[in-house]
């Protein structure tokens, strides 16, 4: 089996709604996406001959992932008032409403699910909130 490994970081807020600790309120995370492609089978032919993917358009793929959440407040859907959120975007912050608790545990799996989506043969994903924190997503087969 072989196995490429990347990564992409970004900077954004969130908060656990419903959370009884700190992480209730908005704080901030230099977010880690540490992203592994693997195919038993490499390449055989043409410019990308002996590869899984050429390491540039993981890598690109990857970067446009984490850059999507850049400089972001990030909540879960119904976690905030409606008047909070128009009077958020009337001030121009930058609000990216997702479908899940925000944990790292959640957008390991929401990432793997976008680059899967995309064709990449990702066999693991894994968010780091903190340099000693994270949490891993891969799909058992």
């Amino acid at each position: 089996m072989y196995r490429l490994k990347t990564s992409a970081a970004f900077d954004s807020a969130h908060f656990l709604a419903g959370y009884n600790g700190k992480c209730a309120n908005i704080h901030g995370h230099r977010w880690t996406l540490e992203v592994t492609v693997e195919s038993a089978q490499l390449i055989d032919s043409g410019e990308k001959r002996g590869m899984i993917i050429d390491f540039g358009d993981l890598k690109k793929a990857v970067r446009a992932l984490a850059d999507s959440f850049d400089h972001a407040l990030i909540y879960e859907e119904g976690s905030l008032r409606a008047a909070t959120v128009a009077a958020l975007n009337e001030e121009g912050f930058r609000l990216i409403a997702v479908d899940f608790r925000p944990t790292a545990e959640n957008f390991a799996r929401f990432f793997f699910g976008k680059l899967a989506a995309e064709g990449l043969p990702v066999s693991s994903v894994t968010v780091y909130e903190t340099p000693e924190n994270c949490a891993t997503y891969e799909e058992v087969m």
